[in-house]
């Protein structure tokens, strides 16, 4: 019997507990999973906002302690993770609490993975390639429980964080199974305080997954139908949250789609991570603006593969005139919510062009890229995007 259906590993996230005001129940959800003596994991300007202050306070009413690691660079590196780990470890923490954007909660992950593992290992080794993630000792992984207060980069349904080589500027994609978070709170409050830039770029990057989630040519019929509602709610809501940060509807849609994004691309990405991952690296941009700045031009260089889809999604989305009507779709969505025009805008250098497109060649969201990525259409598309 003969049929082209392929083989694929599904898998789908953890306990999400999702509402307004549920960050009260984190003491609660620690000490389920069997957290005493947790370490928030948190960056350097969060630490300072009432809603941290308020989270270590629901932790310490109930006698988790207060300990606070916030040395997180906006794309965490290894030496974050190294001086994550010394606080860890002096503190005698069984378990983390990871809250924040997705550098926190990259970040955490990383700490909770290699705490306890053996001194020659190496978290460069545990990249998401084949069976990598086997070298862990999946024992040693302390619980994580994972806070977004972006609505972004769904990390908090992930088995996977992303570090970037502070030697060689190369993000990499670190996975293990036991990342993925034993209790996410999905708390939309969380998200009112975001400054507009951080509200723009973090949701751009939820359309990024779920755009190039459904876009894959990877065969995922739940990842592609979920990609699609993801993006509804993107379209729908985005610019909402936009315009009044103190609409807790939309946020709450938006935190959906995030977690949406995260869950569907597991069914693959492309281009616009390809891309966006070796610029975040070598010159530091927000990762979710960068996915934006280049959406259309990706776009356009996978339009011969992906036409008919993106029509179909338009019909779906309620948006005329097929993919050129998706495409200014975007353009209008970029507009609104001041995303710059091109890379040039970002201060990316076009003598460094060269570099970039091998970085992107290897990073491994390129294989999921509806188009094969060469060295030559890359470089063009990097043209394009300047």
């Amino acid at each position: 019997m003969t049929h082209n259906v392929p083989n694929r590993n599904w898998s789908y996230p953890t306990a999400i507990k999702f509402g307004v005001g549920r960050i009260s129940e984190l003491a609660g959800h620690c000490m389920a999973s069997g957290i005493t003596n947790p370490l928030l994991v948190t960056d350097r300007a969060l630490a300072a906002l009432p809603i941290t202050a308020d989270a270590v306070a629901v932790l310490k009413a109930a006698g988790l302690g207060d300990a606070v690691f916030s040395e997180v660079d906006p794309n965490p590196n290894e030496i974050n993770m190294a001086e994550g780990i010394k606080a860890y470890l002096a503190g005698g923490h069984d378990g983390v609490v990871a809250f924040g954007g997705g550098s926190a909660l990259d970040l955490g992950k990383m700490i909770a993975l290699m705490a306890h593992q053996r001194a020659d290992l190496s978290v460069w080794d545990l990249e998401d390639i084949d069976d990598w993630y086997t070298r862990a000792d999946a024992d040693k992984i302390a619980p994580i429980i994972a806070v977004p207060t972006t609505a972004g980069t769904g990390s908090e349904v992930g088995r996977a964080g992303v570090l970037t080589n502070s030697a060689t500027h190369k993000k990499k994609i670190i996975f293990h199974p036991k990342l993925m978070p034993v209790v996410t709170i999905c708390d939309p409050a969380l998200t009112v305080g975001m400054p507009r830039f951080i509200t723009a770029g973090t949701g751009m990057d939820a359309l990024a997954h779920c755009l190039e989630a459904y876009c894959s040519p990877f065969y995922h019929p739940m990842s592609q139908g979920i990609a699609l509602e993801g993006m509804r709610l993107v379209f729908e809501n985005l610019p909402k949250v936009y315009d009044d940060p103190n609409d807790l509807d939309a946020r709450a849609h938006m935190m959906s789609a995030a977690a949406m994004g995260a869950v569907a691309f597991q069914k693959g990405l492309g281009a616009i991570h390809s891309l966006s991952h070796p610029i975040g690296a070598v010159y530091n941009t927000h990762h979710g603006t960068t996915n934006a700045v280049v959406m259309p031009m990706v776009l356009d260089f996978n339009r011969p593969a992906i036409e008919e889809r993106i029509e179909r999604a338009a019909a779906y989305l309620g948006i005329a005139g097929g993919f050129d009507g998706f495409r200014a779709a975007i353009m209008a969505l970029r507009e609104k919510l001041a995303i710059p025009a091109n890379l040039t805008a970002m201060g990316v250098d076009p003598a460094r062009l060269d570099e970039l497109t091998e970085m992107a060649l290897e990073d491994p969201s390129c294989g999921g890229n509806p188009i094969a990525m060469t060295r030559e259409n890359t470089r063009a598309l990097f043209d394009a995007c300047m």
